[in-house]
């Protein structure tokens, strides 16, 4: 309410400045015409300006069309076309083109005035300087203040545009650091999951196996029982949790914290806590990059993890195996018997799922394969790793990889979907729309309407500039004959004071037909026409001089039957 209120004051005051600019105009033009009317040149003209200014705000064309009648009683003025109220109708003109946006209904306004200003001197019967002024002075007065108007409000429009976008690349980078936030987050809590979810699986088949133990008493047995209910639980809140913070599938995974600890450290801890694990390393060791060296731990560890947690009694055979160009990392975990004690714990899992999905992305996106599933010998995972990551390491495609599902083995547990296929990333999944390492695509996916929209600014921008140097050619057209064959007329009508000396009253015309000029000055003043002449006479008036941008003494001929009665002087001014 305060800012309306405020907004509708700033208003009143720049109307109540320009309706006294305008009066100011309007009251000096009254004052440099001597003999003009009170009522019809002051009072009036204050009063329709009163009304307009305050009108060029809402109704801008028709505070166009109340001035331009102003001009149009200019033109009905016997004595000269122009007025000051010529600046008032370049000053609406002006706010017309930049308080509307389209261009088609303030040029039909335009159009209209100028028609109206012809036909008052078609009507009239104006002698040529009123249709020059009407063909020349007014269109300008509409036009060309009309276009500056325009290139005004689209010049603000632009920088409008310019800021908002601005505002909408700074809340971008937010989005894109935030982003970036989560992402670190979540990849911090995934290597939560795998290291803590291993560490627990260990301790909690710890526990297990001293449950066994025949020294316990049966509350400590209990204990250990809830001990290890205890340890099962808080690994499923571990991986719920991750699940939350998980991104889809298809993002860069290959980020994170190194890892410090080699395969043979892993092995030998869950050799150390009564895994019964056995492993080999077949070939030499390539240097491997950190990445992959990752992923073939976090292939092993997740394999361990899933076997201790199903099948805990059961060998696990690790096996590493180096080729030319690539490393395969196979995990088997042999299947319990039915009457076996692990039985009961090697059903499928209660938790989301994400092992498997998680270990299958991490080796996507390094540029190897994952297969899991069951055959000769129990459950196997097999994880081929290029020595090097490959492209889809760096920009997060997957890369082609089959993911066998294991449907509900008693070993190593993934998620499977209804078909007997692991989830995977779909790689005809649309991009991320905000990546902090690709602005462009950025700018184009996430504001496509602010795009869109500096677009249709700049298209109207260049094309008020076209129209704006259309315009002073248009106007050319009409302007330049005009002031051409004035100027012709002016310099033809001259009769040099030392020829004028030269003429003697009562010569016939034929005899002084050298002298005069080829045609007399067709414009004389209202005084110069009313002054006193012989009887029966017809007078004809000479410019004494070339000059066209001031006026000159006229001298008059008056002639009676081909001869020469009288010659005088008319001053310039009114006498």
């Amino acid at each position: 309410m305060l800012n309306t209120r405020t907004t509708s004051a700033r208003s009143a005051r720049g109307d109540a400045a320009l309706w006294t600019v305008l009066a100011a105009a309007t009251g000096y033009g009254f004052w440099d015409a001597g003999s003009a009317s009170l009522t019809l040149d002051l009072v009036l003209p204050l009063a329709v300006l009163a009304v307009a200014v305050p009108w060029s705000r809402r109704r801008p064309g028709a505070a166009v069309v109340l001035v331009n009648g102003l001009c149009v009683m200019g033109l009905a003025d016997a004595s000269t076309p122009g007025n000051a109220h010529v600046l008032s109708l370049a000053a609406l003109s002006c706010l017309l083109g930049a308080r509307v946006a389209e261009a088609r209904r303030p040029l039909l306004v335009l159009a209209g005035c100028a028609a109206v200003d012809l036909a008052t001197c078609a009507v009239l019967r104006a002698q040529p300087v009123w249709w020059f002024y009407a063909l020349t002075v007014l269109p300008a007065a509409l036009l060309l203040p009309w276009l500056a108007g325009r290139h005004w409000r689209g010049r603000r429009q632009l920088v409008r545009e310019g800021w908002r976008l601005a505002r909408g690349l700074e809340e971008r980078q937010h989005l894109v650091a935030e982003r970036a936030r989560l992402t670190e987050r979540a990849e911090i809590a995934a290597d939560m999951h795998d290291s803590l979810g291993h560490a627990l699986s260990l301790v909690a088949l710890r526990a297990g196996a001293l449950e066994l133990s025949p020294d316990l008493t049966d509350r400590d047995r209990a204990d250990l029982a809830d001990l290890r209910g205890t340890i099962a639980d808080a690994v499923e809140q571990v991986r719920e949790t991750v699940a939350v913070l998980q991104d889809p599938p298809g993002r860069d995974t290959g980020a994170g914290l190194p890892v410090n600890d080699t395969v043979e450290d892993l092995l030998s801890r869950a050799a150390a806590s009564g895994v019964p694990v056995r492993w080999e390393r077949r070939g030499a060791s390539p240097p491997l990059s950190c990445l992959v060296e990752r992923g073939m731990y976090r292939v092993v560890q997740e394999a361990l993890t899933n076997a201790t947690k199903h099948a805990p009694d059961c060998s696990i055979s690790v096996r590493i195996t180096h080729e030319p160009d690539r490393t395969r990392v196979s995990v088997v975990n042999a299947v319990p018997s039915a009457g076996g004690p692990a039985h009961a714990g090697a059903g499928p899992a209660s938790g989301v799922g994400r092992g498997l999905i998680g270990l299958q992305e991490r080796v996507t996106v390094l540029g190897g394969s994952l297969r899991t599933g069951s055959g000769s010998g129990g459950f196997h995972v097999t994880a081929v790793l290029p020595h090097r990551a490959t492209t889809a390491a760096r920009t997060g495609t997957p890369a082609p990889g089959p993911v066998t599902a294991p449907g509900r083995p008693s070993g190593i547990h993934g998620a499977a979907s209804p078909t007997g296929t692991a989830r995977r990333p779909d790689p005809g999944m649309a991009p991320d729309p905000i990546r902090a390492g690709d602005p462009d695509t950025a700018l184009g996916e996430v504001l496509p309407e602010s795009a869109e929209r500096l677009a249709s600014v700049r298209s109207d921008a260049r094309r008020r500039s076209a129209l704006a140097f259309v315009a002073p050619v248009v106007a050319a057209v009409f302007f330049v004959p005009s002031a051409v064959y004035l100027a012709w007329q002016l310099t033809t009508s001259v009769l040099p004071p030392s020829r004028y000396d030269e003429l003697t009253p009562g010569v016939p015309r034929t005899e002084l037909a050298l002298l005069l000029p080829a045609r007399a000055y067709p414009y004389p003043p209202d005084h110069a026409r009313s002054a006193p002449r012989p009887p029966g006479a017809r007078c004809e008036f000479y410019r004494s001089g070339r000059d066209l941008l001031d006026e000159v003494d006229l001298y008059r001929l008056c002639w009676s039957g081909g001869t020469l009665l009288t010659k005088d002087t008319v001053p310039a001014g009114r006498p």
